[in-house]
């Protein structure tokens, strides 16, 4: 018997994509395609095979397939596509939120790959790798001339195999080698601290382990203030591009007590999914503000548009990104897979977000430093070409800046909310009444 599990999945374009997976037998059955759709297949055979004997260089056969299928797909939205086996596994360990790595944050600066941070308590840290490194060789080989994509790619293996760097750093008169043992590495969905009597809580995406993380997150937040000299918590899902939507789900229902949290609606008027939040509130209604901007998407606004129309939060920032679309992992032969949007999301009040995005209760925008002023660091689902358009959609479509300053002293949007926890600032969207609760009827 084939085995099925459906797990839907949120996200943007930018990361990962609102999906669901199937895992099961490749290939479903489908309605048969009429003949005039055969003859237009006959069509495609024949440029195929022209293309294959006649172009002035010969073509890779599975490069000319796969960016077939992916232009078939992209003429759909651009969150449909196709993707190889290397892709698939790529998706998977983004979602599953674990990796044998080594446990570094990088970027590529200089041509060379820069350390971030050591994550701690990870190889990369035990064996003295520093924040500021620049890695220029992986194993004897030139970083240079390599992709962010590529490095990482490289520096991910097997547990408990080695792999050597070669590091250039700032005061050391030569190269630095360091050889690392690979380790299973778990990725923290969810970063916090306590601002004095405020708890801060940021959702960096939606993985396996979100909910999990966040849990952990509300409990120490718990320990280390009092009850009673606790404000409130800010819950800062800005720059966060989505993923696993029950773990979206989740996140909602550990702040609500009751009420529908999001519900999904395929191509038949039928197929209609709800989720709806259990007894329960994890924060004990202490008052909560969300923090969004032009990089919150999909799985991120699913827990906005929940919690804002449920009057449990006040939404703070500027306009989200508009990605109200579900996509359908679909396991191909050869370990590829097929990402096909089937289904659009709505909020409890039945509106959606597609190419709308969440409009936040108190706008706060957050100017640009002088380096990035005249830089256009909006993004918006209703910008992306192709883009379903969204039923709600209007002429001024979603999204906002996708900017956050790397110093909370220069937050606009942080200190805003902070401000209104402690009663330094009031407005009428605070605190929010769930009695006026804003539901799909």
């Amino acid at each position: 018997m084939m085995r099925k599990l459906s797990l839907l999945i949120a996200g943007a374009l930018m990361g990962a994509s609102a999906m669901s997976l199937v895992y099961g037998a490749p290939g479903s059955t489908a309605n048969a395609a009429g003949s005039e759709t055969y003859k237009q297949l006959a069509i495609f055979g024949d440029i195929f095979e022209r293309v294959r004997a006649q172009y002035v260089t010969p073509p890779d056969d599975k490069s000319l397939v796969e960016n077939a299928i992916n232009g078939m797909l992209a003429s759909l939205d651009p969150h449909s596509s196709y993707m190889n086996a290397e892709q698939a596994q790529d998706m998977r360990v983004q979602t599953k939120g674990e990796f044998g790595g080594l446990g570094i944050e990088v970027t590529m600066e200089n041509d060379l790959v820069k350390v971030i941070t050591p994550i701690d308590d990870t190889p990369a840290a035990k064996a003295g790798v520093l924040a500021g490194d620049y890695i220029a060789k992986i194993d004897g080989e030139e970083v240079r001339g390599l992709t962010l994509n590529d490095a990482v790619e490289k520096m991910r293996g097997l547990v408990n195999t080695p792999i050597k760097l070669t590091i250039l750093r700032q005061g050391a008169d030569k190269p630095i080698e360091l050889t690392v043992v690979r380790d299973i590495i778990k990725v923290k969905a969810v970063k916090f601290r306590v601002e004095n009597d405020i708890g801060y809580m940021k959702i960096t995406s939606f993985t396996e382990k979100t909910y999990d993380d966040l849990e952990n997150a509300i409990d120490t937040i718990k320990k280390q203030v009092p009850n009673d000299k606790l404000k409130g918590y800010v819950l800062d899902l800005r720059l966060n591009p989505g993923g696993l939507l029950d773990q979206a789900v989740s996140v909602s229902d550990a702040f609500l007590d009751r009420g529908e949290i999001v519900s999904t609606r395929g191509r038949d008027p039928k197929d209609v999914t709800r989720f709806d939040a259990k007894a329960g509130d994890d924060i004990g209604a202490k008052p909560l503000i969300v923090l969004v901007n032009g990089g919150s998407a999909s799985a991120s606004e699913i827990v906005a548009g929940a919690l804002q129309d449920l009057r449990r939060a006040t939404v703070v920032g500027t306009q989200s990104f508009g990605k109200g679309s579900v996509q359908t992992i679909i396991p191909l032969g050869e370990n590829g897979a097929l990402r096909l949007t089937t289904a659009l999301y709505y909020t409890p009040s039945g509106k959606s977000i597609q190419g709308k995005g969440i409009t936040p209760d108190i706008k706060v925008d957050q100017p640009l430093p002088p380096e990035l002023q005249g830089r256009d660091l909006t993004r918006g689902e209703s910008d992306l070409k192709g883009h379903i358009k969204g039923a709600d959609e209007g002429e001024t479509g979603s999204g906002s800046a996708a900017y956050v300053p790397p110093d909370p002293k220069d937050d606009l949007q942080l200190i805003y909310a902070e401000q209104l926890l402690r009663g330094q600032k009031t407005d009428p969207a605070f605190p929010p009444n769930p009695e006026k609760a804003v539901l799909n009827q």
